[in-house]
């Protein structure tokens, strides 16, 4: 990722930096909307919503964690957190259990049901990367290079802040 000096313009006619198609976060807005419009038919046969799923990726790798690490993994606060949390407790997926060492830190977990769903998840990833068109090293540089892109960008709004 090439770092530029923000004081620096940009190549060519500063209009043509105004185009739609030059916008990165058009790209990234237009892509996003494209993924979660494919992610939808298929979480539906699992009960599911695309910030539903998320969370559930997230418990499937480590049950047992506290919400407000969920938060950190996901960048979402506990506003949005809750009505999720809310939502997938009472699917009876998960369970949301006061921390007994610190009552302030709550606690999710892993229902059966919610262990069992993983197994019928399992075809979701594999289709989207068929959807994608890319192979699997291609699908990986991507990630990495919009990882990259996310810490770039935190980092330069912490910066200006």
């Amino acid at each position: 990722m090439v770092t530029r000096n923000t004081t620096t313009p940009l190549p060519g006619p500063a209009e043509q930096w105004l185009a739609l198609d030059h916008q990165l976060c058009f790209a990234l807005y237009a892509a996003s909307l494209a993924m979660t419009k494919t992610y939808k038919p298929l979480l539906e046969p699992l009960g599911l919503t695309y910030p539903q799923y998320l969370v559930m990726l997230v418990l499937w790798e480590g049950d047992g964690i506290s919400v407000s690490q969920l938060g950190e993994r996901l960048t979402l606060d506990s506003g949005t957190l809750t009505p999720l949390l809310k939502r997938l407790q009472a699917l009876g997926l998960v369970q949301r259990l006061r921390d007994a060492t610190d009552e302030r830190r709550v606690l999710l977990q892993l229902t059966t049901a919610g262990r069992r769903l993983k197994a019928k998840a399992v075809a979701v990833p594999q289709t989207i990367a068929c959807a994608t068109a890319c192979d699997l090293a291609q699908v990986g540089a991507l990630a990495r290079q919009l990882h990259t892109l996310r810490a770039s960008l935190s980092d330069f709004s912490a910066r200006a802040a």
